[in-house]
């Protein structure tokens, strides 16, 4: 084994944001770059005028609307370890690239709103950590504004996550009042404060002359000093309890006014753990892929389309679980297609650079036409299978329309390209030439009715067809399935897979095709394998 399978491995670490819409997960992403010196200046969510974009939402929708709706990936060093940051949307609309995207990840960072604590999305994104045991750290944001009782925020979070809580820090008021947090290990105080552009805000010791000068206010401090030893009756963190998934070690600050920022990393480097071990199936045998191991391999978490659209670019997005990558190298997808790795890339915000090399933990983007597709496995071997990646029935369908019928094929494509990412599913009737577009949620539509006019220049309406459920049928007995087809035709497609779907008008007609045909299933969900 060569030393650098020994040691890269470790030096990675893969997390992800995750919040509710508006909690302030892109400006901590913005912030977290700008803190540990990966980028110059933080952009701003509601920039304007000569203000910069934020480097995490580079598609113009993103930019126009406030709000992240596609997963990006972000490569930082930081204390001698390679950070690579998985930003996710947090719209519930976009919850299917969150959860795959989570399967990428081995930490997660929870932001939440200080004045609103759990909101529906955050609840819902915990359970998806909760399923894959991912290890979390909870960031309380937006103390610079009116928040609710901290002990309140916490009570919540351990009712409603079923999770120990150990505030590792305190914070010292909120809003106009808010004067910083205390570490509740060692006794000193972050100031909060207004600085100027490159200034960093200070720890001191608390009861000493500066300390009690920064409280103007006696009745806040005596208010603080008695939550703050209040807060030490909390239990012990316990890192094995944490890795586990059971504990949540929780941070204050505010991402805007970049406070805490840089404590939040710092927690990053000492408790999120390295890449871990992957269950996978080996030559058909149930195996774990250890992250030195000799074998290159790793899992397609995502794909991308158009992130150039001067060469209108699909980039798929590979996990590597294990051994060593070298740039040029020839891996093969577990279905036995080969393909040549000649310019694979890292991501920095928006700008790439060539991965040379890359091990355990790192995150690559393989430009590829069509290629690679979600859930794909690659190892140099090809006999490596890591687990799929589920697909979700949608809960709205739409008929996609060009206002210019001679433009069909472009359509088709641009639905075809779009659907690869899998944030969006298409399906063909088998009857009529019309496309079906599935969708979690109405703002997936716009979204994409947006980038099919950005990308492809096409004029698209996305009706509502005769259509309002998709289930995907599959029968042991496969005489069954194709007789149930045959009978349904009307009713009858498939999805980008070829995997035939049964179109129902209503839950009724799915309910009543489950009772008259028992052989067949009606499935909500799939693997992407």
């Amino acid at each position: 084994m060569s030393k650098n399978l020994e040691t890269e491995p470790q030096k990675r670490r893969v997390f992800a944001i995750i919040s509710h819409p508006d909690a302030g997960k892109t400006t901590l992403t913005e912030n977290m770059l700008l803190s540990s010196g990966a980028i110059h200046q933080a952009g701003q969510v509601a920039a304007r005028g000569e203000a910069r974009r934020t480097q995490s939402d580079w598609m113009k929708i993103e930019q126009e609307r406030g709000i992240s709706v596609s997963s990006s990936v972000m490569t930082f060093e930081h204390e001698k370890l390679i950070f690579n940051l998985l930003d996710t949307p947090g719209h519930e609309d976009f919850s299917e690239d969150t959860y795959r995207t989570l399967t990428a990840a081995d930490c997660a960072v929870m932001v939440i709103d200080a004045a609103k604590g759990i909101e529906p999305q955050t609840l819902k994104l915990f359970e998806v950590c909760r399923l894959r045991d991912i290890p979390i750290i909870t960031f309380i944001n937006k103390l610079d504004r009116e928040a609710r009782d901290t002990f309140e925020i916490i009570s919540e979070i351990e009712e409603k996550l079923a999770l120990d809580v150990v505030p590792m820090q305190w914070p010292a008021a909120s809003g106009k009042r808010f004067k910083g947090v205390s570490d509740l290990s060692t006794g000193a105080f972050l100031k909060f404060e207004k600085l100027e552009s490159g200034k960093k805000h200070t720890w001191i010791q608390m009861n000493n002359i500066e300390f009690n000068e920064h409280f103007d206010d006696q009745s806040l401090l005596e208010q603080f000093t008695e939550e703050h030893e209040l807060a030490k009756e909390y239990p012990e963190f316990n890192l094995q309890s944490f890795y586990e998934g059971h504990m949540t070690p929780v941070y204050f600050g505010s991402a805007l006014r970049k406070f805490g920022v840089l404590e939040l990393i710092n927690a990053l480097v000492k408790f999120a753990p390295g890449p871990q071990s992957e269950n996978c199936m080996k030559s058909g045998k149930s195996a774990e892929m250890q992250p030195e191991s000799t074998e290159t391999a790793g899992f397609v978490f995502k794909v991308q389309a158009n992130m150039d659209l001067n060469h209108r670019d699909r980039v798929a997005f590979l996990r590597l679980c294990s051994g060593e990558f070298k740039r040029g190298m020839k891996m093969k997808t577990a279905e036995g297609k080969s393909l040549t790795i000649h310019n694979p890339v890292m991501f920095f915000a928006q700008d790439r650079e060539i991965a040379e090399t890359a091990y355990a933990g790192d995150v690559i983007g393989i430009p590829n036409h069509g290629s690679l597709r979600v859930g794909d496995s690659l190892s140099v071997s090809g006999k490596i299978k890591f687990a799929g990646i589920p697909n979700f029935a949608p809960e709205i369908l739409r008929r996609a329309r060009l206002k210019d019928p001679l433009k069909a094929k472009h359509l088709r494509k641009a639905l075809e390209s779009l659907a690869e990412e899998g944030v969006t599913q298409l399906f063909k009737p088998s009857l009529g030439a019309d496309m079906i577009v599935g969708a979690v949620g109405a703002l997936q539509i716009d979204v994409m009715r947006e980038r099919i006019k950005t990308e492809y220049g096409l004029e698209v309406t996305f009706e509502v067809p005769p259509y309002q459920i998709a289930r995907w049928i599959v029968s042991e007995d496969k005489i069954a399935l194709e007789q149930f087809i045959s009978k349904s035709i009307s009713n009858s497609g498939v999805d980008a897979d070829d995997d035939p779907v049964f179109l129902a008008k209503s839950y009724w007609d799915v309910n009543y095709a489950e009772e008259k045909y028992p052989k067949i299933r009606f499935l909500t969900s799939k693997e992407r394998i």
